[in-house]
């Protein structure tokens, strides 16, 4: 068994799903008292999320690398991490290390190209809906068009996101105003949605859904195993 390294903390609610996903789908496919083998590294979300709101991204690569290499001295055999926004810097990682970075964008594009669908929707913070880093990957290298929703939507997802989810909050009001949202990328052609958020499969899961979500969070966690136990 490889030993995963998560950068995670952002936030710890999402990290702490990662982490149970992953001992569970470990147990699950080794049985016996088998657990995964992890390297965590739980950054203090406060410091990122001031970053992110002011733009340094530079400076969050730099912060994430640093951990990136501390997991590798420390075992890790791949790293992750336990978040979509952050893959802004993900290239800035892979540079800074020479073991593998586990793309959570690569791992949803492939679930959804299995599923046989070519256009879905996105919902996640406004950087991961708006910027190319995401949807861009998921156009270049899994031919996907990618719906997000118009400006007012995104600004309430974002709030969502950083006032509620973050913060452990879940509220009905919130989950129907996503159920609208998702309504309405529907009626625009979206085949499924993409949760790019990690916090978001705490608020909507398939039973709030007219269409297929895809669960980044449980993705990108289950595809960890599938590398932990490649021989």
């Amino acid at each position: 068994m490889k030993t995963i390294g998560i950068l995670g903390g952002m936030s710890w609610e999402s990290t702490l799903e990662y982490y149970r996903i992953i001992n569970q789908e470990t147990k699950q496919r080794l049985g016996g008292y088998h657990s995964a083998q992890i390297l965590l590294y739980s950054f203090d979300f406060a410091v990122i999320e001031a970053c992110q709101h002011q733009g340094q991204w530079e400076e969050m690569g730099r912060l994430l690398s640093e951990q990136a290499q501390k997991l590798e001295q420390a075992g890790a055999d791949f790293i992750l991490i336990a978040t979509n926004t952050m893959h802004k810097v993900a290239e800035v990682i892979e540079e800074a290390i020479s073991v593998p970075l586990l793309h959570i964008a690569d791992a949803t594009g492939e679930a959804i190209i299995k599923q046989g669908l070519t256009r879905v929707g996105l919902l996640g913070t406004r950087f991961t809906m708006e910027e190319k880093f995401y949807r861009g990957r998921l156009r270049d290298r899994y031919n996907l068009e990618v719906l997000i929703p118009p400006p007012a939507p995104r600004r309430l997802v974002h709030q969502v996101i950083f006032q509620e989810l973050v913060l452990g909050k879940i509220q009905d009001a919130s989950r129907q105003k996503f159920v609208q949202i998702i309504e309405e990328l529907k009626e625009e052609g979206a085949q499924g949605i993409i949760l790019g958020c990690t916090e978001i499969p705490l608020l909507v899961g398939p039973k709030d859904s007219p269409l297929p979500l895809f669960d980044t969070t449980a993705i990108h966690a289950r595809q960890a195993v599938d590398w932990a136990l490649k021989d």
